[in-house]
């Protein structure tokens, strides 16, 4: 139980459904899903594709998604891979030749045919109760209506507004500058979109007028993007992977996105007695930060398109940790790895609903960086994502920029399992700390016997191109701790990431958990 006397928040107790989302407004209006007879999926996908208005500069329809779900009555865990292609006309040479020597981001070579849309499609026909139109509705209301900008939001809006070019300008500023806390933001474009989308699915989005709108816009400044492109767009269904920590199970995507990193840090967690160290004390701090720049580095070298990753088995595999672990000197920091070319971000949400059923879903969706690329169409202001910016331009690299292949991503959706039985959807926003955030959730969980919200509330640290940003909730005596022992420390301009829970407890009563870095909440019925 945690202290009353302390801030903080209480675990959020419910019996029939549950929602954990970083917008109240989102999570509310998944609730009113489950209340209307929708099912996990229904409310999953009506809170994100909402939290695209309420949360313009970290998600939206322009973005991609990835799902781990489980079916009511099920332990299965399954996996839908949401993330575009590079267009098919584009590829590494062409930008190498151009003088680039890593994708740039903010230029159309950086976007990637959007994903998200075709997976709430295919997961709305296929898995969801009430169909498009019903779970739409919100989203297409308040993009219509205005959502009184949020306090984080926005100042994440300030900070990313840079970014935004031409049309977007018109769109996502208010008089030529960042909206303040309070004002009303609206997308009467994007409603419109949604409209269609609801009424005639998702070829409404990816081909016809909507589609000629986003490719003219790209292709005006130099894209490469194609109607077959955008027509051809198609999510991919695939099986989690997962590793073992303390006896619970943490699923998560395979490739392309980057969960294997963070089955690859607990692998290498657990050569170490984590549950005997000060939960904030400088000794885990430094041994994290070392098993993630060691597991960081391997996915630098390995993660790719699923259908170029060659090396996942040997990069899982029990003796690649141990190997890991026994370069980690417990006193003294290593290097850093060689940084990625590819350029990462800190924007994203999340969402995750359990239904009365049993339903889990784990659901994270992006535009990559702040406001994406900062480009949007121009009829309807659909702002386009650059995650082609986490293609490599290194030639013969197995990220390596190419037509019609994924690029490595950096979103990752999180289950856990305890003895077979689901026990937990869980997400860690914040690009690049994403996998670091997964082993760190459920070190917490299971070395030092957290709950979901104490897991997330507690301060986070995080090794990243040669800094160790250490957040203020430790203590400066920790922090020269950590310098002596050769780190270069920091503390963060910005709260590391963000997080969300639901605990399916032995009682049937669900717990969940939201956190407070971000304006969101947890909320049950």
């Amino acid at each position: 139980m945690r202290d009353f006397q302390l801030p903080g928040r209480s675990p959020v107790l419910a019996t029939n459904g549950m929602c954990a989302t970083s917008h109240p407004l989102a999570a509310k209006t998944a609730i009113n899903i489950l209340e209307r007879g929708g099912n996990a999926m229904d409310a999953a996908i009506a809170g994100a594709v909402l939290l695209g208005i309420c949360e313009p500069q970290m998600t939206g329809i322009g973005g991609d998604c990835f799902v781990l779900y489980s079916p009511p009555g099920s332990d299965d865990v399954h996996a839908l891979n949401g993330s575009g292609r590079a267009p098919k006309a584009l590829n590494a040479g062409i930008l190498r030749d151009a003088g680039e020597s890593t994708v740039p981001l903010n230029s159309a070579h950086s976007v990637t045919i959007p994903g998200a849309m075709d997976a709430f499609c295919t997961l709305s026909d296929e898995i969801g109760k009430l169909g498009l139109d019903a779970i739409l509705a919100p989203a297409i209301h308040y993009a219509e209506n205005g959502v009184p900008v949020a306090a984080r939001v926005a100042f994440d809006w300030a900070n990313d507004a840079k970014s935004l070019q031409g049309k977007a300008r018109d769109i996502y500023m208010m008089d030529g500058k960042p909206p303040q806390s309070g004002a009303l933001f609206s997308a009467p474009g994007q409603a419109e979109v949604l409209r269609r989308v609801a009424k005639n699915g998702r070829d409404a989005f990816y081909t016809g007028e909507i589609a000629d709108d986003m490719i003219a816009a790209l292709n005006a400044m130099g894209g490469l993007h194609t109607t077959d492109d955008f027509a051809n767009t198609a999510c991919t269904k695939s099986d989690p992977i997962a590793a073992t920590y303390n006896n619970v199970e943490l699923l998560e995507h395979a490739p392309n996105g980057q969960g294997a990193t963070a089955l690859l840090m607990l692998n290498i967690l657990a050569h170490f007695d984590i549950a005997a160290m000060e939960p904030l004390g400088a000794e885990r701090v430094h041994i994290e930060a070392e098993a993630a720049k060691l597991a960081y580095d391997a996915r630098n070298r390995i993660l790719a398109d699923p259908d170029h990753t060659s090396r996942l088995e040997h990069m899982l595999a029990p003796m690649t940790a141990q190997k890991l672990a026994e370069l980690i000197d417990p006193t003294k920091a290593m290097f850093d790895p060689q940084p990625l070319s590819e350029a990462v971000h800190k924007d994203t949400i999340y969402i995750t609903v359990v239904d009365k059923d049993g339903m889990a879903v784990s659901l994270i969706y992006s535009i990559f960086h702040g406001f994406g690329s900062g480009i949007a169409s121009e009829k309807f202001g659909i702002l386009m994502q650059n995650r082609g910016a986490g293609f490599t331009l290194e030639e013969g690299h197995v990220n390596e920029l190419q037509g019609g292949k994924r690029p490595m991503h950096t979103i990752i959706p999180g289950m856990i399992r305890q003895d077979g039985k689901v026990m937990m959807p869980f997400g860690v926003m914040g690009g690049a700390y994403q996998p670091n955030g997964h082993a760190r959730f459920v070190s917490n969980l299971t070395d030092f016997g957290m709950g979901p919200q104490a897991a997330i509330d507690a301060p986070r640290a995080f090794s990243e191109n040669g800094v160790l940003k250490v957040e203020r909730g430790y203590s400066d005596d920790v922090r020269e701790k950590l310098a002596e022992m050769g780190h270069r420390v920091e503390i963060p301009k910005t709260a590391i990431g963000g997080a969300q829970a639901i605990k399916l407890r032995s009682d049937g009563v669900l717990e969940g958990a939201s956190d407070p870095r971000k304006d969101g909440c947890a909320l049950g019925y």
